[in-house]
């Protein structure tokens, strides 16, 4: 006779939880950013802010010592810079941090506390910068939320439903080969089918490739995250987000996918759409 697994276990243990936590706070976020100006800024401030929180945590650090003051200050301080239009100015604030916190660590592990600085000073940058642009920020950015949303939640589903040989197990023992390719597909198609969607003008191979490229490095910083969370023995950056862990675990493809968003939308110069 069959046995059915209890209620709350087997792969799919995680996903009611993971499903409300987007419900509640999906529509708070995808609002600010549509409306961007004061509720923009607002919700970087503190998305940077819990996320210095978080690595600072994460190297065991407390949120009151040098490197838990220091870390957000020079993060906000460069997403400051770059919400004032002078990006340049901000990235290379970064660079001087990294080195203030690295005189600041202490005990506490330098070069990860200064990854810290210029990976999520990096994302904290592009993101600003992304969404500044007048004519196509809010679209860019929304496209990029949405085939970084489409690769995990593909890889999620291809790895949960159709498992088989792991992907990297020594830095994450949970992802998969088919999980990841899910999630390339996933985001292709998604990429393609808005660009579509939005304007017929656009061409779905560019898009798709632009959405391909973008998810492969969202997954790359997905993989980083879970090389540093299991270099410092903890599963979730924290707990902020039910089913989902910390702002890191829910944020590490973002973090990788930004700067390169940024890069190439700075590449095809400004008001350019990424899927054109």
């Amino acid at each position: 006779m069959a046995t059915v697994a209890p209620a709350g276990t087997g792969p799919w243990r995680d996903l009611r939880t993971r499903l409300l936590s987007v419900l509640v706070l999906g529509p708070v976020v995808l609002a600010c950013l549509w409306w961007g100006g004061a509720w923009f800024v607002g919700l970087m401030a503190v998305t940077l802010a819990g996320l210095a929180w978080e690595w600072v945590r994460l190297c065991g650090g407390p949120a009151l010592g040098p490197a838990g003051l220091g870390l957000p200050v020079v993060i906000l301080l460069a997403g400051g810079l770059a919400g004032l239009g002078l990006p340049w100015l901000g990235a290379v604030v970064l660079l001087p941090g990294a080195f203030l916190l690295w005189r600041l660590a202490g005990g506490l592990p330098r070069g990860f506390l200064a990854l810290g600085v210029v990976y999520l000073g990096l994302f904290g940058v592009a993101f600003i910068t992304l969404r500044q642009d007048p004519e196509a920020g809010r679209a860019n950015v929304f496209f990029l939320m949405l085939l970084v949303w489409a690769s995990d939640s593909a890889a999620y589903v291809a790895g949960r439903a159709l498992g088989g040989p792991k992907l990297w197990p020594a830095i994450s023992p949970g992802k998969t080969w088919s999980g990841a390719l899910g999630g390339l597909l996933g985001a292709m198609a998604v990429g393609a089918g808005a660009a579509v969607l939005v304007a017929p003008v656009a061409s779905p191979l560019w898009a798709a490739l632009v959405a391909g490229a973008l998810g492969v490095v969202s997954q790359a910083g997905d993989l980083l995250e879970s090389g540093i969370k299991r270099r410092f023995g903890v599963k979730d950056s924290s707990h902020l987000i039910p089913g989902h862990g910390g702002l890191l675990d829910r944020l590490d493809g973002f973090l990788a996918a930004a700067p390169l968003a940024l890069a190439l939308g700075m590449i095809l110069g400004s008001g350019a759409y990424l899927w054109r």
